[in-house]
């Protein structure tokens, strides 16, 4: 296989560690904070979880290790969709497993869950992981959308577990995996077979964080490699001054990625999704706000920019949520009514006839591509799958047709012409920033120290994220913390919760305290590639959100 010159001397980097990780592994002890308690829903969730609930949060101090000696054979999967650094947590569990003992083994079960489900492995050895060492993607073993959620599925993985001797499981996941983290943590406690589960938290999403967890993985290797991308295309707006470029990104659930984005690249429109639902705005209103930009711009000549498009927006407009919550009710209620149609007519005239007027109103408006969309298939939680709506497509549909009434009106004088973008893939599978590859060796490193000293049911914590590697805190967050309940087909879950954008707080403040004038004017920002040598205030920055979330950013 022939490699090229970036990742030869990528395998060759050594990732930065936290000084308390830097010592001896016997000389790294436990500390215990206070008892902790679930976001919400404290008592349904204690009950759930009456094993691994109100555990102590853990930090890691230099004195001498209480650890066991014992030899580990640790279990190892990543699980959901991929993010930058996922190797790099293997390679810092693997790591501390074998400075504590060469004896140590870790297995790498493949494809996720049903990898420990169907006992499909292979040992990690040193010169498998020096093959992945500081690289992107989750190629080293793959990885999975099974969902652990039933006793059938327990008892094998016990069984798995029971045949290779495993002391531990290390689930790197987003929050569905962890809370797969969980569940498992309170059955291996309840039968009491000794198998310790540790989470790793991971979603270029940026909304598996909280209090105690700054920032997943990934989020800042995708962003910087979507800020680039975004860039380069604010700068061909800029030179055709021709063009209007609608940009979607990933971020289901949350819009960090977005926000990001229009932080380092600050283009003329951004939507974050948590604002236009806390605004109960329509989509009308978001329409009428493209529309306006554009008019503002093209009648002083300027007949380009760049708009930002969370790809959950269609979620967040109170009005398409409403939509979206009935027909996924429709469609599970109906499922083997609804799954003989195979014409689209009918399939659209059975959506219609069981709406209310006014969501049967909003879908009869919308392109039949994206009535289509969201009429497919569900995804393995019953939610209507937003990554394969083209919201950006639907709203320049839907902004043409108003610039075309606003013409005809005589209030806009401008041309539209427009170009439709999606980055999601493009940054799954980047290879990691400087700050990733650092941040997910420690994250490995860190459940090592986890799995030493005998707790189960925590996230593996790596925290004072904007301060430097060799600043950073260790230690690990009892998972049952992060549990609140969430309606999953139909029933309520234990789910852990995910981080929305806070409209108070210091990231959208700054955003929109410089909007408006990012809108008017051409003020587009040019982060450039992501860059691995050199001075660390160009290699090593963090992302600008935590920056500004630590009160350490600095404007150019």
């Amino acid at each position: 296989m022939s490699l090229s010159p970036l990742q030869k001397i990528r395998y060759q980097y050594q990732p930065k560690l936290p000084l308390i990780l830097q010592n001896d592994i016997h000389n790294v002890a436990v500390k215990f904070g206070e008892p902790t308690e679930s976001v919400s829903d404290q008592e349904k969730i204690r009950e759930m979880f009456p094993n691994t609930y109100g555990l102590r949060k853990i930090s890691f101090e230099k004195a001498p290790s209480k650890a066991s000696d014992k030899k580990q054979v640790v279990g190892v999967i990543l699980s959901g969709g991929q993010a930058p650094g996922g190797h790099n947590v293997i390679s810092g569990l693997y790591d501390a497993l074998k400075k504590a003992n060469r004896e140590n083994v870790l297995l790498g079960f493949k494809g996720g869950p049903s990898g420990l489900i169907d006992d499909d492995y292979i040992e990690i050895t040193d010169e498998y992981i020096d093959q992945y060492r500081n690289t992107g993607g989750f190629d080293i073993i793959g990885s999975g959308r099974t969902k652990l959620e039933n006793v059938d599925q327990f008892e094998k993985v016990d069984q798995v577990a029971k045949k290779h001797g495993l002391t531990a499981i290390v689930i790197i996941g987003g929050d569905d995996s962890n809370t797969n983290a969980c569940v498992l943590a309170e059955y291996f406690a309840q039968k009491k077979n000794g198998v310790q589960v540790i989470g790793c938290p991971k979603t270029i999403d940026g909304d598996l964080k909280n209090e105690d967890i700054e920032a997943s993985f990934g989020f800042d290797t995708a962003c910087k490699t979507f800020a680039e991308l975004i860039s380069n295309i604010c700068r061909d707006s800029n030179s055709a001054k021709k063009y209007w470029h609608f940009i979607r990104v990933m971020g289901r659930s949350a819009s960090h990625v977005a926000l990001e984005c229009a932080l380092e690249c600050q283009p003329n429109i951004c939507f974050v999704g948590e604002e236009v639902e806390a605004k109960n705005q329509s989509m009308r209103d978001v329409v009428n706000y493209i529309a306006d930009v554009i008019e503002d711009r093209g009648n002083r000549g300027l007949n380009f920019g760049v708009a930002i498009i969370p790809e959950g927006i269609i979620e967040f407009i109170p009005e398409a949520k409403v939509l979206i919550a009935k027909l996924n009710d429709i469609l599970t209620d109906n499922e083997v009514e609804y799954g003989k149609l195979t014409n689209w007519n009918d399939q659209y005239a059975f959506a219609v006839a069981h709406l209310d007027d006014n969501s049967a109103k909003l879908f009869e408006s919308f392109p039949v591509d994206i009535q289509k969309q969201l009429l497919m298939d569900r995804d393995p939680h019953g939610n209507v799958q937003v990554s394969k709506i083209e919201t950006e497509k639907l709203l320049i549909v839907l902004v043409d047709k108003e610039l075309k009434r606003r013409k005809a009106a005589g209030t806009y004088k401008g041309s539209f012409n427009y170009l439709n973008h999606f980055f999601g893939y493009e940054g799954r599978c980047a290879f990691p920033t400087n700050f990733d590859a650092d941040y997910c060796y420690s994250l490995g490193y860190n459940a090592y120290l986890l799995i030493a000293n005998g707790v189960t049911g925590y996230m593996s914590t790596v925290a004072n994220l904007a301060a430097g590697p060799e600043n950073w805190t260790a230690g690990g967050i009892p998972i049952t913390k992060m549990m609140n309940l969430e309606k999953r087909h139909g029933e309520y879950k234990p789910v852990i919760r995910k981080a929305l954008v806070e409209l108070d707080g210091p990231v959208f403040k700054y955003f929109e305290a410089h909007r408006e004038e990012w809108a008017k004017n051409t003020c587009f920002r040019y982060p450039g590639a992501i860059q691995y040598y050199g001075p660390a205030e160009v290699c090593d920055i963090t992302t600008i959100t935590l920056a500004l979330e630590h009160g350490v950013w600095k404007e150019d």
